[in-house]
């Protein structure tokens, strides 16, 4: 079904209280926590490929586990997310990421990191899934672009501070550290969650008798097939380059290990005043419209980034740049609108099975980006620029399969439930 979007842009969404800044404020600290932890993997590549011998299709691997993972957690999670009062559920889960967190810190081979890594991506799949059904349940529909322009820039955040200072402290004490540190981070975001985050126990009220119907309730629906496969298509599109760029640039484009942290710096300062900027244009123009103008101008950074050969370090910073703030700001409207393709009382189910959908996405996009690229006689990386077509295509599909969308506005706030209705959606 083709749906158009209310005229958002009429009138601007109301300001955001005091309270439910506090609420995003928080879970953006969860989710950067999270996020860094995710991906200080990947600048870590050249290190880890090193120290423990291993090829680029197995560190691929190891990014992989995490994802995959988070997968397998997601759907066993469906059977019970919407059975627990969000705040509980959201915080224990967190605890026991910041343990497995722990874990990766204390790894002293691969094949314990992996399974510290695996452990981490049980709970941080369901984790990150939850946090953006808390949004769609406590945020109403008109500010909820906002809501996850704030949200998505944890990533910015993370990218810009977390990521190099990970690196940093990487430097100085050891990669140990690194996981060491968010951790502790984490844990002090949890003591922190207890004050400011609300009781959200209104799904309750209209939840199935059991998981089973509920889960019947979300695969029932062909919108929610819609909803996923745009996810995996999205997820997969970025996925696909993402791992190996910091492989790519020190290998073939002549940056140094040094240089990583201002790639990392350059784009997340970037993407810390571009995605909030986007998420307003979201609310404003119109989610759909938004996200297919972000999304089609990401292909050309990435064709530009993963074609990169020997280039000055100043062109380097233009085009991975405008990769970090086009390829992840499109993840702002499209988070938005997966958080409105189901009714309320299912959200939580959906929005675990769908966080199920994108972590299988990651991890099989990865394995695909490893299985695109090698190494030649000379030790450079051969065959990169086809995963960057690989984005192209899926991201032309993304364009169409957005549109495809049904949306519900429900009138909701914090801990209450209203009927679903449905909110066309502009293209």
């Amino acid at each position: 079904m083709n749906t158009t979007e209310s005229p958002a842009h009429q009138s601007p969404a109301p300001a955001a209280p005091i309270g439910e800044r506090a609420l995003l404020l928080t879970l953006a600290g969860i989710q950067f926590t999270y996020i860094v932890d995710f991906m200080v993997m990947m600048p870590l590549g050249p290190q880890f490929t090193r120290l423990f011998g291993i090829s680029d299709a197995q560190f691929g691997w190891l990014v992989s586990a995490y994802t995959l993972a988070a997968g397998v957690s997601g759907l066993l999670a469906s059977a019970f997310v919407d059975r627990f009062e969000r705040k509980r559920l959201l915080l224990w889960l967190y605890f026991a990421f910041a343990l497995a967190t722990l874990g990766c810190g204390l790894a002293p081979t691969y094949a314990m990191l992996m399974t510290a890594r695996i452990a981490a991506g049980l709970f941080g799949g369901v984790m990150g899934a939850l946090v953006q059904t808390i949004v769609g349940d406590a945020i109403p529909f008109e500010r909820r672009g906002r809501a996850m322009g704030l949200i998505m820039a944890s990533f910015s955040l993370a990218t810009v501070a977390g990521v190099p200072g990970s690196l940093w402290v990487a430097d100085l004490f050891g990669w140990h550290a690194t996981f060491i540190v968010i951790a502790i981070a984490s844990l002090v975001i949890v003591a922190v969650g207890l004050r400011t985050l609300p009781r959200l126990d209104g799904h309750l009220q209209g939840r199935s008798a059991n998981f089973r119907a509920a889960i019947a309730d979300v695969l029932h629906e062909p919108n929610h097939w819609r909803a996923f496969a745009f996810t995996a298509i999205s997820m997969a599109a970025g996925f696909t380059v993402i791992p190996y760029l910091t492989i790519f640039l020190t290998a073939n484009a002549g940056v140094t290990p040094s240089q990583i942290p201002l790639i990392y710096l350059a784009g997340g300062a970037a993407t810390f005043f571009s995605a909030r900027l986007i998420g307003a244009a979201a609310d404003r123009w119109g989610k759909v419209r938004t996200f297919r103008v972000v999304a089609a101008a990401a292909m050309l950074p990435v064709v530009v980034t993963t074609h990169l050969a020997h280039a000055p370090l100043w062109l380097v910073l233009v085009a991975t740049t405008l990769f970090f703030v086009f390829v992840s700001g499109r993840m702002v409207p499209a988070t938005a609108l997966l958080t409105s393709a189901t009714e309320p009382r299912l959200r939580g189910t959906f929005m675990t099975l769908n966080g199920s959908v994108q972590s299988a996405a990651l991890g099989l996009a990865a394995l695909l980006g490893g299985m695109l690229i090698g190494r030649n006689a000379d030790g450079l990386v051969v065959g990169y620029e086809r995963t960057g077509w690989v984005m192209v295509a899926l991201s032309l599909a993304s364009l169409w399969l957005v549109g495809r969308l049904r949306l519900y506005s429900p009138s909701t706030v914090a801990g209450s439930r209203s009927s679903a209705q449905v909110q066309p959606e502009a293209g």
